[in-house]
């Protein structure tokens, strides 16, 4: 049956037909919706996992178990689980394991643009590449084949393009695939004398993928009319090209971008007078080229930055294309901000109007970061406030005790923010940690984690309490505050900075877009006795305006949270 499906939609279909049973998995723009539509499948085991590296040891175990397994993750997830992902290359699997991998090239939702490719060369492990919702179906169920035909994990590369795009696909039947657990120290223990034996087994079947790729339906050629160019490419590079030559010229598209085929690359480029790779970020490909001792244009047309177009390709080649429609008007920035009753404004004023230093985190939250609170001074990575401010304080002996804090949201610390408060325990770190617990996971859309009391599919489950978790690792000072209340945030965020010993102040309440969450009625400003101070401007919420010199709020957006009230010496702002 022909369905029109988005990329990650159709990995999660593939993953079903292909007989998968165990999925786990961290959620990440854009790579989420994989395993919410595998959740969807009741023959599918699904769950969220506190981080990607669980994610993959759980796969893993899964698949050592004889069950077709898959975890997914965006790039920089992968670098979580960087350290099982080399090991298990080593082992091998027993049923088929698949690791999802979504890149985001352009940053539309990451601190970096990261090409995951390099990853399956240094772990020495295959990797997928799709170009449309079809072949990430295909792929995905082929994954599995390679899996089990070559003993290894096999990585799914996906992108932002690929995952949140439609295009059609055709499903099929689900097949089962079970394996039975062989008890094998040799191959799963990795102590250094089976791993070295491992290793050259490896190297082997790295050749062996080499041969299939000279050969895989995968890596097709397109032909031209004209060969006095071709272009090597891959993924949405793929479409751009086609998009913009047609015909023209021959086209090899890499479906397997990791090994790539050797000979019958050398064979493409000698058919034509000039070799062209197409790529987004780093010129992997085209390094690979240059090893084979081919000349090629890349990087040196095609910038290692930011995605790329059909327009982009077309310029760095000369080409015409179509023009595209255009609004006669330019359309007026819309900087991204905390929606309107965020639980996180009410924090983040607090901290401005102390002048703290604010060590960030990954998550919604982060907006603290932007005008006008202005109230974060670092974001790195998961976890890296609660390890960076011990390291912070300390160097600075004792000057910054009392006027630094990190912030962290709840399933952020369940990712990797509990070891890092560990550390502050253990090595006896005097500084405040935030958490900002707004009972969700928010930034990526609303998964569930595990402070929420609820699983993937929506069923209640074990809820870690948090204030007892931070108990039980050896902080004493644990408070709760609701940030909706203003002075109970001042407070005791001045008591626990003059506290000499690691504290943490959970503060509490739950995401404003949550569908169970009761709102107030929306306030109205009392013109007579607004003055146009802007003193409600100062929290930066989307509902406050100032027209004609007077504060004004969008009864639309409003939830009535109450925290402009507290800034209006006035009283101009009132329930309706």
């Amino acid at each position: 049956m022909k369905q029109l499906m988005l990329g990650n939609e159709a990995v999660a279909r593939g993953l079903y037909e292909a007989g998968c049973a165990f999925v786990s998995s961290y959620p990440g723009t854009p790579s989420t919706e994989i395993t919410e539509a595998i959740a969807k499948y009741q023959e599918v085991y699904a769950e969220w996992a506190p981080n990607e590296k669980v994610a993959m040891e759980a796969a893993f175990g899964a698949s050592i178990a004889g069950r077709r397994s898959f975890c997914g993750m965006k790039h920089v997830g992968l670098n979580v689980a960087a350290d099982p992902l080399f090991t298990i290359s080593y082992t091998g699997v027993n049923a088929g394991m698949v690791i999802g991998v979504a890149d985001d090239a352009g940053m539309h939702s990451s601190q970096n643009e990261q090409d995951s490719r390099h990853y399956a060369m240094a772990a020495k492990i295959p990797m997928l590449e799709p170009a449309d919702s079809a072949e990430a179906l295909a792929f995905a169920k082929l994954a599995y084949e390679l899996s089990e035909k070559f003993d290894t994990p096999v990585l799914l590369k996906m992108c932002t393009r690929v995952s949140h795009s439609q295009s059609v696909v055709e499903t099929g039947d689900r097949v089962e695939a079970l394996k039975e657990y062989v008890k094998d120290i040799p191959k799963y223990v990795m102590m250094p004398g089976n791993a070295k034996k491992r290793h050259p087994v490896v190297e082997a079947r790295t050749r062996a993928l080499v041969e299939y790729a000279e050969t895989a339906d995968i890596n097709p050629i397109d032909a031209g009319r004209s060969h006095a160019m071709g272009f090597i490419t891959s993924s949405t590079s793929y479409q751009y090209v086609k998009e913009v030559f047609g015909e023209q010229y021959p086209v090899m598209k890499l479906g397997m971008i990791w090994p790539m085929p050797e000979k019958k690359i050398v064979d493409f480029a000698a058919s034509v007078e000039k070799l062209v790779v197409v790529e987004e970020l780093d010129g992997f490909i085209e390094a690979h080229c240059k090893n084979l001792g081919i000349a090629c244009e890349g990087k040196d047309t095609f910038s290692c930055i930011d995605e790329l177009s059909q327009n982009k390709v077309a310029d760095a080649m000369g080409a015409a294309v179509e023009a595209g429609k255009a609004l006669d008007t330019a359309i007026p920035p819309r900087p991204p901000v905390m929606c309107a009753g965020c639980p996180h404004r009410g924090l983040f004023y607090t901290l401005k109007k102390n002048k703290v230093t604010v060590l960030g985190d990954i998550g919604c939250y982060t907006l603290g970061a932007v005008a006008p609170l202005q109230a974060v001074d670092t974001v790195i990575c998961m976890g890296a406030s609660v390890s960076g401010i011990h390291g912070f304080c300390k160097s600075q002996n004792g000057a910054a005790d009392n006027k630094t804090v990190a912030v962290i949201g709840d399933s952020t610390f369940m990712h990797s923010g509990i070891t890092g408060l560990v550390n502050m325990a253990y090595n006896e770190s005097n500084a405040t940690v935030i958490i900002v617990d707004n009972s969700i996971t928010g930034m990526t859309g609303h998964q569930q984690n595990p402070t929420t009391g609820f699983n993937l599919k929506g069923d209640p489950c074990a809820k870690i309490d948090l204030e007892t978790l931070c108990h039980a690792v050896g902080i004493k000072r644990v408070r709760v505050v609701d940030p909706y209340d203003l002075e109970q945030c001042d407070t005791v965020l001045k008591e626990e900075l003059a506290a000499q010993e690691p504290s943490v102040i959970i503060s509490r309440r739950p995401c404003a877009l949550l569908k169970y969450v009761k709102h107030k009625a929306p306030l109205t400003v009392d013109t007579e006795k607004c003055v146009g101070c802007k003193a409600c401007m100062k929290i930066g919420c989307p509902a406050i305006s100032i027209i004609d010199g007077k504060a004004k709020v969008d009864a639309t957006q409003c939830v009535g949270c109450g925290v402009c009230q507290q800034l209006c010496k006035f009283g101009a702002l009132t329930e309706v």
